[in-house]
């Protein structure tokens, strides 16, 4: 086709743009991809309360059901030198403070000293006979190096503090972050305050949504 001045007219061609909308489209949907990953890695950050383990009977359970209350976890022994002083400080904050704002959840190990030789069978009997332990208790475990389970090795990496012996500490506030850890040599007494101002803030909370 000819223009007024007698000139071929060019029509533009339209393959220009195509060539360059198909690379802008997978673009496009690889970075919504990678958004939506993202957004479900924040959504999925891991806190004490989304792990599972085994309780003294055998049964997988999910720490979630804890989630709203704060915990002292405690890696126990029954034939340690703190065992008993131990076992009875936390059944008696067990007894004032739970069980549904506070619980300690006692995890047996028998990695320090050989002092958790027995079966979880008998270190629940242990535990309920011997002190009246109404506190839920978990199956047998590693808590140091590399064998310890998951849930530990989150306590271990959020306060950099590994347990070297029995009755180590660790309190979890209600959204499953740790708080603060204590090792063997620190009473319960000693602890208790900040267990009961972070119990006093969960009852503070649920008046004022009444």
């Amino acid at each position: 086709m000819l223009d007024p001045e007698g000139s071929v007219e060019h029509q533009p061609s339209s393959s220009f743009p195509k060539v360059f909308l198909i690379p802008l489209a997978m673009l496009l949907a690889i970075a919504a991809l990678l958004l939506l990953a993202f957004s479900a890695t924040q959504q999925k950050e891991p806190d004490f309360y989304t792990f599972k383990v085994v309780n003294i009977r055998g049964k997988l359970v999910s720490l979630e059901k804890y989630r709203g209350s704060v915990s002292l976890v405690v890696n126990v022994a029954s034939e340690c030198g703190y065992t008993d002083s131990h076992y009875k400080a936390l059944q008696q904050l067990q007894r004032d403070l739970g069980p549904y704002h506070f619980n300690v959840l006692a995890f047996p190990c028998n990695q320090f000293g050989q002092q958790e030789p027995d079966t979880n069978k008998e270190i629940e009997s242990f535990a309920r006979k011997t002190y009246g332990a109404s506190f839920p208790m978990f199956s047998k475990i590693a808590v140091s190096g590399a064998g310890a389970i998951p849930a530990f090795k989150y306590l271990i990496d959020s306060t950099g503090e590994e347990p070297t012996w029995n009755f180590w500490k660790y309190l979890v506030d209600p959204n499953g972050k740790v708080v603060k850890a204590w090792d063997s040599t620190v009473s319960i007494e000693e602890i208790r305050p900040y267990v009961t101002e972070l119990v006093r803030k969960i009852i503070l909370k649920k008046k004022d949504e009444l």
